[in-house]
């Protein structure tokens, strides 16, 4: 009777979102962080078990439409050429298929690709020299084959650069809470933790890798299924390290400011594992890591700049705008700061995401205002509410869709990936920050959290035929270790170094906490280095 409508969709999606917003609440009630559960309902409503929510929203359009069994989408990928899969590497190695009338194009002798006539009854030698990414390259078992994995990698690829709307919401607010948190940088104490800090996010990575690959070859796999594992294993979550730091209102303390600035290094450090990774298959040259070097040097400057020149910047702008509103809440000049701001965080976004992920950017754009007093009120009146849900998508949707359950069904996966979760998944994490004194567990704990990007490499490591379908069965059940237990275990011992070393400086919502007198004092005049010494 109502005709066409989307109200049905309307209704599913606040159902959805309200479940997601109970779990939270659930979560705070009980005193642990509502990371936990709003995965957990994220999963369960999720297009893999329940599928709930309306496809349209919550699959990406690509993955709805391609089938990499279909002849019609491995012919897509064999018509690009050697852009995938080098038909002639493949009849020059004898892999194309064995008799060639059982290969992909059947009995068909003569076929043309991207310009290009190939003879595929004739399997022989060729001198032909390759240049592409793929030319000259056999990579896999057959050409066939070759081309189901390479539209799984194109599928990946597509996928995470047009995702469904809720996983393009959740990035869109880790990108806004890494800004955020960009602001609560302490630049002198950036002189006392960075080094620390730096060595914490180096050994983060380089444990787990290093462990990782051991334990796969271990279990009879080749070093090159390792390696992807171990790199899988790597990422922390800067997502959720953020999350249980704002949750526990710990941003600005000695091991706050440790955390974020180890996060943000093992981000780089993993970024520069995964360009390895996927070169390892191909030809590695300067260019292969010079958009991250441009990166770092970018970042170097901007992060100067934020100390020196962004505060006589701003400063300046406003000088040259008229206060016209000084009586009102949202005066003239905080909306030409906070539109400042929101200029800000999008160049240097799409600086450092051609340089390698925009999340750098976002960070370094927040400690540009990180002097600027007024800044971090200002941002956070006008955003609050809608970072606050959209963090809730990221983790109910973002993070929770990313979990492939149907590789996850397998006794032998689940006891390899447990040992695989508990050693180095989790425990390298714990363990990476020895040298920082009491709170060396509450940093290793808060580096323990994994999120999309793990799941990503380790999608796209299967999809390129750099680790079989057992291994990739064994990481995800790692990941979904640390994802599950980081949130819920770092909040205990948190919670527990808080009560036993630095529960006087914990700055409550307002930023103020009391001396022994009584009196109210700010949290910037606390020694929070001595707290945590």
């Amino acid at each position: 009777m109502g005709g066409a409508s989307s109200y049905y969709a309307i209704v599913f999606m606040v159902i959805f979102l309200m479940a997601v917003w109970t779990a939270s609440k659930i979560s705070r009630s009980i005193g642990i962080s509502s990371i936990v559960l709003e995965i957990a309902v994220g999963l369960v409503l999720s297009p893999q078990l329940l599928g709930f929510l309306p496809s349209e929203y919550a699959e990406c359009y690509h993955r709805k439409v391609v089938d990499c069994s279909s002849f019609k989408d491995k012919a897509r990928i064999a018509d690009a050429g050697t852009e995938f899969c080098d038909l002639q590497a493949y009849l020059d190695a004898g892999l194309y298929a064995s008799p060639w009338e059982s290969g992909f194009f059947g009995d068909t002798a003569i076929v043309t690709l991207n310009g290009h006539a190939y003879n595929v009854s004739e399997q022989g030698s060729s001198s032909r020299l390759g240049s592409s990414r793929t030319e000259g390259k056999t990579d896999y078992d057959c050409y066939e084959n070759c081309l189901v994995q390479n539209c799984k990698l194109d599928l990946a690829m597509k996928c995470g650069t047009a995702p469904d709307i809720l996983t393009l919401i959740g990035h869109a607010g880790v990108a806004m809470m890494i800004f955020e948190s960009g602001m609560h940088f302490d630049f002198e104490q950036a002189k006392t933790v960075g080094l620390p800090a730096c060595g914490v996010a180096v050994l983060g990575t380089a444990l787990p890798l290093v462990a990782g690959t051991g334990v796969i070859m271990a279990f009879g796999y080749p070093f090159l299924d390792g390696f992807a594992a171990g790199t899988s294993l790597a990422p922390t979550s800067v997502g959720i390290a953020l999350r249980l730091l704002h949750e526990a209102r710990s941003l600005q303390t000695y091991f706050g400011q440790a955390i974020i600035t180890a996060a943000f290094v093992d981000d780089i450090l993993s970024l520069l594992l995964y360009n390895i990774l996927f070169s390892l298959q191909g030809e590695m040259t300067a260019m292969t890591f010079l958009p991250m070097v441009s990166g770092l040097i970018f970042m170097a400057v901007a992060v100067g700049a934020g100390a020196t020149l962004s505060p006589k910047i701003i400063s300046y702008i406003l000088s040259k705008v008229p206060e016209k509103k000084p009586q009102a809440k949202l005066t003239t000049h905080h909306e030409v700061l906070f539109l400042w701001m929101v200029l800000v965080l999008i160049v240097y976004a799409q600086i450092t995401h051609l340089c390698g992920t925009h999340l750098w950017g976002c960070f370094i754009a927040g400690m540009s205002f990180a002097m600027w007093k007024e800044a971090h009120h200002i941002w956070v009146r006008q955003t609050k509410r809608l970072t606050c849900w959209m963090i809730r998508i990221f983790f109910s949707a973002t993070v929770a869709f990313s979990i492939p359950v149907s590789k996850l069904l397998s006794i032998e996966a689940f006891l390899k990936g447990s040992l695989m979760g508990i050693g180095p998944c989790i425990l390298t994490k714990v363990l990476c920050a020895p040298f920082m004194g009491p709170a060396k567990f509450v940093i290793g704990w808060a580096m323990v959290g994994r999120a999309e990007f793990a799941y990503l490499i380790a999608q796209m490591a299967a999809a390129g035929g750099m680790m079989d379908s057992d291994t990739f069965s064994i990481v995800i059940w790692a990941l979904l270790y640390a994802t599950i237990f980081a949130p819920f275990i770092f909040r205990k011992v948190l919670d527990r170094y808080v009560k036993e070393h630095c529960a006087d400086v914990i700055a409550q919502e307002s930023g103020e906490a009391k001396d022994e007198s009584g009196d109210v004092v700010r949290l910037e005049d606390i020694d929070l280095k001595g707290a945590a010494a």
